[in-house]
C-alpha cells in the first residue's frame, strides 16, 4: 500500500510538473534574440513618414503576419527607421519593398512586405530601400475636399456660361422672330 500511495505521489508530481512545462512554453513571450539559429530576423526599413505605425504593430505578407515592428528612430537625415522582427523561415529578398497600410479607414497601422525578384537574401540587420509613406487620412480627407470645391467652381463657371449662350441665343430668337414680323 506505501509503495502505490508512493508512486502516485511522484506520478502526480510529475504531472503537475509537465503541465507547467507545457503551459510555461505556450504563453511565455515570443522569442526576442535575432540572427542565425534564433528564428527572428531583425530587418530594418527607411521611411519619410510612419504616422501611426507604433511599435507592435504587424508586419504581413501576402495578408499573413510574419513578424512584427519593435523599433522607431530617426536618422541623422530625420528619416523614419522602423526594426521589425521577421519569423527566420520567411526569407526576403534583397529587393523587398515595404509600405504602411491602414486595417480599414480608421484602423490600426501595419508594415506589408511585398517580395522582389533578385535572387540575394537580406540577413539580420539588412535595411529595406523600397518603401511607401504612411498615407494620413486627415490628409486624403484635405485633397478631397480642395478637389470638391474645385469642381463646385468650375461648375458655377460653367453654368455661367450656360446662361450666358442661353441669353445670346434667347436675343437671336428675337431678332428672328422681329425679322418675321418685318417681312410680313
Amino acid at each position: 500500500m506505501q509503495i502505490s500511495e508512493t508512486r502516485s505521489i511522484i506520478v502526480g508530481g510529475l504531472m503537475v510538473a509537465a503541465l507547467a512545462f507545457v503551459f510555461a512554453t505556450l504563453s511565455g513571450k515570443p522569442e526576442t534574440a535575432t540572427g542565425p539559429g534564433s528564428g527572428i530576423n531583425r530587418i530594418y526599413a527607411l521611411f519619410n513618414k510612419v504616422d501611426g505605425l507604433s511599435e507592435g504593430a504587424d508586419v504581413r505578407m501576402s495578408g499573413i503576419k510574419i513578424g512584427s515592428v519593435t523599433t522607431q528612430a530617426l536618422d541623422k537625415d530625420y528619416r523614419a527607421i522602423i526594426g521589425m522582427n521577421i519569423d527566420s523561415q520567411v526569407k526576403l529578398t534583397s529587393d523587398t519593398s515595404a509600405a504602411i497600410h491602414t486595417d480599414g479607414l480608421f484602423g490600426a497601422k501595419f508594415v506589408i512586405l511585398e517580395p522582389g525578384g533578385e535572387e540575394d537574401l537580406l540577413v539580420s540587420g539588412d535595411m529595406i530601400t523600397f518603401t511607401q509613406d504612411a498615407l494620413i487620412v486627415s490628409d486624403l480627407l484635405d485633397l478631397i475636399i480642395s478637389q470638391g470645391e474645385r469642381t463646385a467652381k468650375d461648375a458655377a463657371q460653367a453654368l455661367a456660361k450656360l446662361k450666358a449662350i442661353e441669353k445670346t441665343i434667347g436675343k437671336i430668337g428675337k431678332i428672328g422672330k422681329l425679322g418675321k414680323e418685318g417681312s410680313d
